[in-house]
């Protein structure tokens, strides 16, 4: 587990911001009802919920990863410090309050017979899953104000609500930075190409 974990997380540092790894799961802007006002929400992209200062990899650039083994004590040393960096990663603190919308993945944290109602929202397929989660600015915790039914691991939906910077850590699932609680969840279906 540890070479595996060790190898994603590594290699992460050096692969395209975890924003990006969206990829087009989302339009490049959409429009949803605002709860309290009536009016049009924007769509937030993933990349604007990190702050624009923030780059957790400028301490590893003279590193070369490939002379390192799994086993070798600098991986393993460099693996929890980059967790730890990932799990404290600073948010966007002008989205604080900000009603949105967000296309993403879902990780459910709790399944009953009744659906969904808590879930981490992740911009990329597999995040916390499949792979190690991403940065805290990068997961959204949300909170349906009812069990929602038919939402399983990874689906893909917009979520929209007021996001809140919020820390909410799973022990499973890794640390999220922000939280949409009473949020309005519907399945994503991509705009088909005119």
């Amino acid at each position: 587990m540890r070479r595996f974990f060790s190898r994603v997380l590594l290699s992460a540092l050096f692969l395209a911001p975890a924003a990006a790894l969206l990829g087009g799961c989302g339009p490049e802007s959409a429009h949803g009802a605002n709860a309290s006002t009536g009016g049009p929400v924007a769509e937030l992209k993933w990349e604007e919920l990190i702050p624009k200062n923030w780059d957790p990899t400028k301490r590893y650039r003279n590193i070369s990863l490939e002379a390192l083994r799994d086993n070798d004590p600098r991986a393993i040393q460099m693996l929890e410090e980059m967790r730890a960096v990932w799990d404290n990663a600073p948010v966007n603190v002008a989205l604080d309050g900000r009603p949105g919308k967000l296309a993403g993945f879902v990780v459910p944290l709790d399944a009953a017979q009744d659906g969904i109602r808590e879930f981490l929202l992740v911009p990329y397929f597999g995040a916390c899953i499949h792979t190690p989660p991403p940065p805290a600015n990068q997961i959204v915790h949300v909170i349906a104000p009812a069990p929602l039914r038919g939402l399983h691991a990874m689906d893909t939906v917009y979520v929209s609500g007021t996001l809140k910077a919020a820390r909410y850590a799973s022990a499973d699932m890794g640390v999220s930075g922000y939280e949409i609680a009473s949020a309005a969840v519907e399945r994503f279906t991509p705009k088909q190409p005119q």
